[in-house]
């Protein structure tokens, strides 16, 4: 794991002041910059060492076999893993024909910083070389998010000694970069062996182009590079090309005290029908037009750019310090991930590494969306536009499985199924209730009707139609949906998952309000009375198992009657327990992953009552075991909600720094994305208490003893509403529109209209009598939060 002393803990900046080769993969994903489109890991200028390289574009894939021992009608057989493109990078540096590598000579002081409102990663060093020579080097890395094709970076080389240097720099582009072996964990991404061919390579006015083509999914991929160099009195430059590889080399004399500056601009596109002169135009196009702005220009629309976001997304917190910092680091990750993809997915580790081979899971509309609806919807839209134009794969999907409507697959990056191990892929149909759920957030939250109209009524009929045909009516009228998984994959293929049943319900009962809310488009669609009546029909039958005995829900029918795990014999080793347990024995016992339950309790709360909440929270805490990075927000939120503040914020201390300190011993594979944006969740709907259950913006804000203050703000139909919370009261505003502008909302159980002109301030009430004491299994309670010091 990092210790805190790697990361300062600074509101503003992730800052590296030694290097430490030990934890370099996982610098890399903490340091990468992305914009949604294109994704760079955060690996040294010079290329060399690194833990793991990488760059990337959205839903850039190649196909791969997927074998099976034994095969069955329905498994996929290919699976899509992204890929490692062309490399533009690296700029090795020689000082006196001896090459810059802090491996060699001597490196007197090295810091990386992040920095969350610039969107630049700086470096700066000083390196004395074997034979003496000193340089002090300092770059500044940015990925644009106003120019969606460009990457650049800043190089700047000073003489420190009292003589002159010889300097060359070489600036590379790099395909077909060699990997290193992966690991036996399912999580980490298949390695490609040379996946990329090359079709063409050039060099135009100091320019260098690689075009190459994936082998299999036949993708065609373009990147271009340019430099501007000045500083020494004289420069001399060169640029040639091979398949694989451009360089342009750039030799001066640096007199004392003299600085030589490269700015680069890498510029990538690529497409599945686009002929090669079109995508190399492109690219050179792209790279033109940021010349032509600059480098000054590009770090200004960063910096206006995030000026904007935070100004919308900002959260502050005051008491915990680590957290505050950490909130920050996660908006500023996810807003990489989705800023400009533009009807491409978001996926599980963003475009900061190969984890999960870069697939998409219904993490992205549970766990991410949520936390962009509110702050950047727009990035939503595109989100759920990329779902809805994989429809007709999700249709074929459904149709190979016998079954109506739509079926999204459970890990892809292009649409297909690429999950290999039904019980915990083709079964978790909760995705598709999922993909529902996001369309009707993002509906209620921004009056898009255009969307609807387009996109959205269409996901939530084909959705409802699954539902529709994969559950049944039994002879007593109650409807059931049998074997399934839900997102606790540690109980997998069972009758009527809580989760699944309640998310399946508010799917058909949104499909039918849809239908009747946008009646052309439903008609086009074939949708009529008599179906939009069985969807309702079995919403208002579906079963929700309950133990009666031990008086608190069934995460799906007999849990509660499983074999209890074995806990006090587990030992901390064996943890995570997919790695060391088989799933039969995980599959026939009473231990959770996820806390399945008690996300249901969160997206659809208004299925329970607090005493329910209280006691299935307690229940199911104590056999829970955080296997997953998604587990800690979503309790962190419940634990909120009934009463048990402090372990609330221990959770969210643990969603938090789940990469910063790379908890789940990960990270280098690239950052959690739903953990982060789950950190969010944690303090907005947790410690905030914001729940917008059927369209009410409602919140019951409530501090635990160490903070001091919570502030937020939510993007809520066309307004900003800044919520300030304080141990005693809380405080509404808007910040949008004009003064007569207002919002309706619910603090507690009171209606409440805040208005531009009239901020509104209200306290909150006592705490009253919290439920049941939860305990954790032995060894896994999260870490507790101390005070700031």
């Amino acid at each position: 794991m990092i210790s805190d002393l790697e990361f300062p803990v600074e509101p503003w900046h992730v800052r590296e002041t030694t290097l430490n080769l030990d934890l370099l993969a996982q610098s890399e994903s903490v340091f990468a910059l992305a914009n949604g489109h294109v994704g760079l890991r955060g690996n040294l200028d010079e290329g060399e060492p690194h833990g793991l390289p990488g760059t990337y574009l959205n839903s850039f894939y190649e196909l791969r076999p997927l074998p099976h021992a034994e095969a069955g009608y329905g498994f996929p057989e290919s699976g899509q893993t992204i890929v490692n493109v062309t490399n533009g990078k690296p700029i090795r540096l020689l000082v006196d024909d001896e090459p810059l590598d802090v491996r060699y000579g001597e490196l007197l002081s090295h810091e990386r910083v992040l920095d969350l409102r610039a969107g630049t990663l700086e470096r700066t060093m000083e390196w004395s070389s074997p034979a003496g020579r000193t340089v002090r080097v300092r770059s500044t890395r940015l990925v644009s998010f106003t120019q969606r094709a460009i990457a650049a970076i800043c190089y700047e080389v000073e003489a420190v000694d009292n003589q002159s240097l010889r300097l060359i720099v070489q600036s590379e582009l790099v395909a077909n970069e060699q990997l290193p072996p992966t690991r036996k964990d399912p999580r980490v991404a298949a390695v490609l062996d040379a996946p990329l061919a090359a079709e063409e390579h050039l060099t135009q006015n100091g320019r260098g182009v690689l075009i190459h083509r994936t082998k299999a999914s036949g993708l065609r991929l373009a990147a271009a590079m340019e430099h501007k160099v000045s500083g020494a009195e004289k420069i001399e430059t060169e640029t040639e090309s091979l398949p694989d590889w451009a360089r342009t080399t750039i030799a001066c004399q640096l007199r004392p005290g003299e600085r030589l500056r490269l700015v680069k601009i890498i510029s990538y596109g690529w497409s599945a029908v686009r002929s090669l002169p079109a995508l190399r135009d492109q690219v050179l196009a792209a790279a033109t037009a940021a010349r032509y702005v600059g480098w000054d220009g590009l770090l200004a629309e960063q910096r206006t750019y995030l000026d904007t976001f935070w100004d919308a997304a900002d959260v502050v917190v005051e008491g915990d310090a680590e957290v505050q910092q950490a909130v920050r680091f996660g908006l500023f990750h996810v807003l990489q991930a989705g800023a400009r993809a533009e009807r491409r997915p978001i996926s599980a580790k963003g475009l900061t590494g190969p984890g999960y081979d870069g697939h998409a899971f219904w993490d992205s509309e549970m766990f991410v969306l949520p936390m962009l609806t509110y702050t950047q919807p727009d990035t939503v839209a595109h989100a759920l536009r990329w779902r809805h134009d994989t429809l007709d794969l999700a249709r074929e999907r459904a149709g190979q499985l016998r079954l109506a409507g739509a079926a999204f697959p459970w890990r892809t990056i292009h649409g297909e199924e690429c999950s290999g191990y039904w019980p915990a892929g083709t079964a978790a149909f909760h995705i598709s209730a999922g993909i529902a759920e996001a369309t009707v957030r993002y509906v209620n939250a921004t009056e898009d009707h255009d969307f609807a109209r387009a996109a959205g009524v269409e996901l939530l009929v084909e959705t409802a139609r699954l539902w529709r045909s994969l559950g049944h009516h039994d002879l007593h009228g109650r409807f059931h949906i049998d074997g399934v998984t839900g997102p606790d994959e540690y109980t997998a293929v069972v009758r009527d998952n809580v989760y699944t049943n309640l998310m399946a319900q508010r799917n058909l009962i949104e499909a039918a309000e849809a239908a009747v809310r946008y009646p052309d488009v439903a008609r086009e669609l074939g949708v009529d009375d008599e179906e939009t009546a069985s969807w309702r029909d079995a919403a208002a039958a579906m079963t929700v198992p309950y133990d009666h005995e031990l008086d608190v829900h069934q995460q799906s029918e007999g849990f509660t009657r499983l074999q209890e795990w074995d806990f006090a014999d587990t030992p901390p080793e064996q943890y995570p327990l997919l790695l060391s347990h088989p799933y039969f024995d995980l599959y026939r016992c009473q231990v959770i992953k996820q806390p399945d339950l008690v996300l249901a309790m969160h997206w659809r709360g208004h299925a329970f009552t607090p005493a329910q909440k209280a006691r299935n929270f307690a229940y199911y805490e104590a056999r829970t075991v955080r296997d997953s990075s998604l587990s800690a927000c979503t309790e962190a939120i419940l634990a909120a909600e009934v009463g048990h503040l402090e372990l609330a914020h221990d959770y969210i201390g643990e969603a938090a720094m789940m990469d910063l300190r790379d908890l789940a011993q990960n990270t280098r594979d690239g950052v959690h994305m739903a953990s982060l944006a789950g950190t969010w969740l944690a303090l907005v709907a947790g410690l905030g208490g914001m729940r917008d259950h059927d369209g009410v913006l409602s919140f019951a804000p409530r501090l635990p003893s160490r903070l001091e203050r919570l502030e937020f703000s939510l993007r809520w139909r066309g307004l900003r509403l800044r919520v300030d919370v304080r141990p005693h009261e809380t405080t509404y505003a808007l910040r949008d529109g004009h003064d007569e502008a207002s919002l309706s909302l619910r603090h507690y159980a009171q209606d409440v209209v805040v208005t531009c002109a009239e901020p509104v301030t209200l306290p909150v009430p006592p705490l009253g009598r919290p439920g049941p004491t939860p305990h954790q299994p032995p060894g896994r309670a999260p870490l507790r939060r101390e005070p700031d010091r």
